[in-house]
């Protein structure tokens, strides 16, 4: 892995995991000499980041980590909601899928969330589930809007990770979607798609601190990437 993209990648999920929090400078020396490389591949590194929204540039020397509020989040779910209804419908439409997505509708009825790892692996899951939608719409467009969204949507997804209530129905909001697009039926898993990210939606701003400019704790690096929830 080139070096800026190894450091993208470490920024990026540190920056998703709360470990690089709002308003965190993002330091050209600093980084170059904790990543032990030149300030070349920081500055790309950086410079992604800026592009997707992710960091902002203070002045012309002075980078910092973007905030997120509640403003914020109500505009990625406005353009989440249309998006992935659409990719749902269209994976619905594709027959072909259909085995794909009966396979999700058993492994959503298998998930339990008994404990860290479980809650690891029902987000690994929702990775599958993610990438077979977008397989499935193939819309390369569709799915390359949704990837960029994403890299937002996994700092607000921390606040659904520990609260077991809104966990247990996620799990069942995904099956839904998945069997409706298993059955080929386009009307109900835009509908279902709508109800699972109004009920985030609608848990994530009740879940912001006071603060909400300010993030919420930060999670440790897990043992491998999260998905969605």
């Amino acid at each position: 892995m080139r070096a800026s993209e190894h450091a993208y990648a470490t920024l990026l999920e540190e920056i998703q995991l709360g470990i690089l929090a709002p308003g965190a400078v993002l330091g050209e020396v600093e980084q170059a000499a904790r990543f032990g490389v030149s300030r070349t591949p920081i500055r790309e590194a950086i410079g992604r980041l800026v592009a997707a929204g992710l960091a902002v540039q203070q002045s012309p020397r002075v980078t910092v980590v973007a905030a997120m509020d509640a403003d914020d989040i109500r505009q990625l779910f406005a353009v989440r909601r249309s998006l992935e209804e659409t990719a749902a419908r269209l994976a619905a439409a594709r027959r072909e899928a259909a085995p794909a997505f009966d396979a999700l509708v058993r492994a959503f009825a298998a998930v339990t969330l008994s404990d860290a790892d479980a809650r690891d692996d029902y987000y690994a899951l929702i990775a599958v589930f993610d990438a077979e939608l977008d397989r499935a719409a193939a819309n390369d467009y569709l799915s390359a809007a949704l990837r960029t969204l994403r890299t937002h949507l996994v700092r607000v997804r921390r606040l659904a990770r520990d609260n077991p209530g809104r966990l247990v129905r996620s799990v069942e909001e995904h099956r839904l979607i998945a069997a409706a697009i298993a059955g080929g039926d386009e009307e109900l898993a835009a509908h279902a798609t709508h109800i699972h990210l109004h009920n985030a939606l609608e848990f994530t701003l009740a879940a912001l601190p006071d603060n909400a400019a300010s993030e919420w704790e930060p999670r440790p690096p897990s043992r491998r990437p999260k998905g969605t929830a």
